[in-house]
């Protein structure tokens, strides 16, 4: 049976891009929905898995975005029901915040550009961060941050700026606050959008020769792991065990 996931995509500045690759590489086939025109699938039903994507707005900025609620609402179903799922910056943001987390302004300034996250110790014995290194390679571009993770997440990533960086929510719902689907022509795109945040960087740190290596480190770290997502939704990886219930 084919692994069918259903990918949201609330920006057009942040496509799909390399990871679209690895999980059709590893096997899935992809319903893409480019938000707000394509309209988002009143159930998850028909589908093995969720992506849902990162963008320029705020989490709750539903007095410009409306349909915002929805992207919520179908990752907070996702969650509940064990539907693997896999939220990239914005997308983690979402989940946070439909399942009572919390999302604020970094009071500490933007995180952009390529940076290091470490793995915590529950991450040792996660079914897709087991594999990860210590230290793993990601992309930040990013001004608001999950300040408070949901009752009962699982902490499986942070740095010493902005401590939930990937976090996994009952057995198989992941947030990570970072990006691994960009490409430099992208990031490149975002730096010229958003001069402000940018500057908060040296401007090497946008060089082509610089965002290519990174990329490249990137993809060695994160397709793995992509991979091991997409046997996760098709029951091929066993998912994380519920949590264990306190001794009375």
């Amino acid at each position: 049976m084919t692994t069918r996931l259903l990918v949201l995509q609330p920006d057009p500045t942040d496509p799909v891009g390399p990871l679209g690759d690895w999980l059709t590489g590893a096997g899935a086939e992809l319903d893409l929905r480019r938000l707000p025109d394509d309209p988002i699938p009143a159930t998850l039903d028909g589908y093995q898995g969720l992506v849902c994507l990162g963008g320029g707005m705020s989490a709750a900025d539903d007095a410009i975005h409306p349909w915002l609620a929805d992207v919520r609402a179908v990752l907070a179903t996702a969650a509940r029901t064990n539907v693997p799922t896999l939220a990239i910056c914005l997308g983690a943001q979402l989940l946070a915040d439909a399942t009572g987390g919390r999302v604020e302004r970094g009071a500490d300034g933007p995180e952009v550009g390529a940076a290091l996250v470490a793995k915590k110790d529950a991450a040792w014995s996660d079914p897709l961060f087991a594999d990860l290194p210590l230290m793993q390679d990601v992309m930040h571009f990013h001004t608001d941050v999950i300040t408070r993770l949901p009752n009962g997440a699982v902490l499986l990533a942070s740095n010493p700026k902005y401590a939930n960086q990937a976090f996994r929510l009952h057995r198989s719902a992941y947030g990570i606050q970072f990006h691994i689907e960009t490409t430099t022509q992208v990031v490149q795109a975002w730096a010229d959008e958003a001069p402000d945040i940018a500057a908060t960087r040296p401007p090497r740190v946008f060089d082509t020769e610089t965002l290519d290596r990174n990329h490249a480190d990137i993809e060695e770290t994160w397709r793995p792991f992509v991979t091991r997502f997409v046997r996760l939704a098709d029951g091929a990886l066993e998912s994380a065990p519920p949590p264990s219930l306190p001794l009375t």
